[in-house]
């Protein structure tokens, strides 16, 4: 029989060498990922029912990986090592990577075609022309939630008021979406991330590819002046993206495009609100802001873990070797809190050189949107502290609720209140 070891919900020494831990990972993962640092950086890891996977977690180990060609991530070579790992045949459904064919799940050459011809409407001029409308759109939000605070409301979820409608009416109006199909793409996305079942997940990729597919066919027929028109265009070699692959892309840039954002909201939020002398650093000295973000970024990294790759060949890493067609993870979550990095990596510390971090990863996958992501962060939190000097969480920190996601880490909802 196993035995438990370490922090609570976690199995070490299982007989077949698998590390088994349970749901309270998603909930804090950081007493997991130190035990494992110190005693089985490199292991296979099972959750829940799930296949076992391997998991990296210091962050040399993790840097290094991010950046390894031999840790691939082709799009159809997945499908059938996930397929494989879950004793599943061939032509199983929920396996469909056709809207996951895009530029993250894509190896070189592959990938140098795809980026280049996104790059294009991804330049730091570009972004910055947006901090405008991202200002209003903030400003909009904080209005509707001092409103309702004012008109007697004890208090507002800020995941849901705040942090998840501006990345996500932002990149839905650079790419062109309406208004009425932004509360589905929400839906669609947490579902597509998360634990949830194989048929959620499959329905969930069948309705947002088949809605994608129809905006790309307009958007080719009609093209206008938003982003996505101009990701459709030819380049100057008139190279353009096939159908197949824009439905793709712009499957990718939706949802990472505020997913990742609406975390670092909602995170650095509850980071400042454990923190109230940090949070009155930041309030005194405005400058300290795109610090701030990244030490948001740092401590509880929007990214948990790196999308998925799998061994293209036998790799070791850090002393262990992995044979060919294997899962593997990377924990970016543990490697911005590995001490060996990092010192005091547990606190919360806006004055942090947070110079290498990675939470917006490393090598060529390194994440397209960062400068957005960026600019969002510093007008969200700017605006908020202006408004709000003294918002109060409004349960009790236990009472915080977690996405049931090994790859993002972000909250669920967070209430919150003020008192002034």
């Amino acid at each position: 029989m196993p035995t438990p070891s370490g922090p609570a919900g976690v199995v070490l020494d299982a007989a077949d060498g698998v590390v088994v831990v349970d749901e309270s990972f998603t909930d804090n993962p950081y007493p997991i990922y130190e035990l494992l640092r110190a005693q089985r950086p490199v292991t296979r890891v099972r959750m829940a029912m799930s296949p076992p996977i391997w998991l990296v977690t210091r962050y040399e180990d993790v840097r290094a990986g991010l950046a390894d060609p031999r840790l691939a991530k082709d799009a159809a070579k997945l499908a059938r090592i996930l397929r494989r790992a879950a004793g599943l045949p061939e032509d199983a459904v929920g396996f469909d990577m056709g809207l996951h064919d895009h530029m993250l799940n894509s190896d070189e050459p592959k990938h140098t075609r795809l980026r280049k011809l996104v790059n294009k409407a991804f330049t730091g001029r570009a972004i910055g022309l947006l901090r405008p409308r991202i200002e209003a759109v903030a400003t909009e939000l904080v209005d509707a939630m001092a409103a309702r605070l004012a008109a007697g409301e004890k208090s507002v979820d800020l995941v849901e008021e705040y942090a998840f409608p501006l990345p996500m009416t932002v990149i839905c109006e650079i790419l062109g979406v309406p208004d009425d199909r932004r509360r589905a793409f929400g839906t669609w996305s947490h579902t597509m991330l998360s634990a949830a079942s194989p048929h959620e997940h499959l329905a969930a990729t069948e309705e947002m590819g088949e809605y994608l597919d129809k905006l790309v066919a307009d958007k080719l027929a009609n093209p206008g002046t938003d982003i996505l028109s101009e990701i459709l265009a030819p380049d100057e070699d008139a190279d353009r993206l096939t159908h197949g692959e824009a439905t793709a892309m712009a499957s990718l840039l939706l949802v990472a495009g505020h997913e990742t954002t609406v975390n670092l909201i909602g995170n650095g939020v509850l980071a400042l609100l454990r923190n109230p002398e940090q949070r009155a650093r930041l309030r005194a000295n405005p400058e300290l802001l795109p610090g701030a973000v990244e030490e948001f970024l740092r401590l509880e990294s929007p990214v948990n873990t790196g999308t998925i790759r799998f061994t293209d060949e036998e790799v070791t890493i850090g002393g262990t070797t992995i044979p060919a067609g294997e899962v593997v993870l990377l924990g970016i979550g543990s490697a911005n809190r590995d001490p060996d990095q990092f010192e005091r990596p547990d606190e919360l510390d806006i004055g942090r050189a947070t110079r290498g971090s990675i939470a917006f990863g490393h090598g060529i996958h390194y994440c397209l949107g960062a400068a957005l992501a960026r600019i969002e962060g510093e007008i969200a939190f700017r605006v908020l502290l202006d408004r709000f000097p003294a918002f109060t969480l409004a349960v009790e920190p236990s009472e915080t609720r977690w996405h049931n996601s090994i790859l993002l880490r972000g909250l669920a909802s967070l209430p919150v209140g003020t008192d002034g």
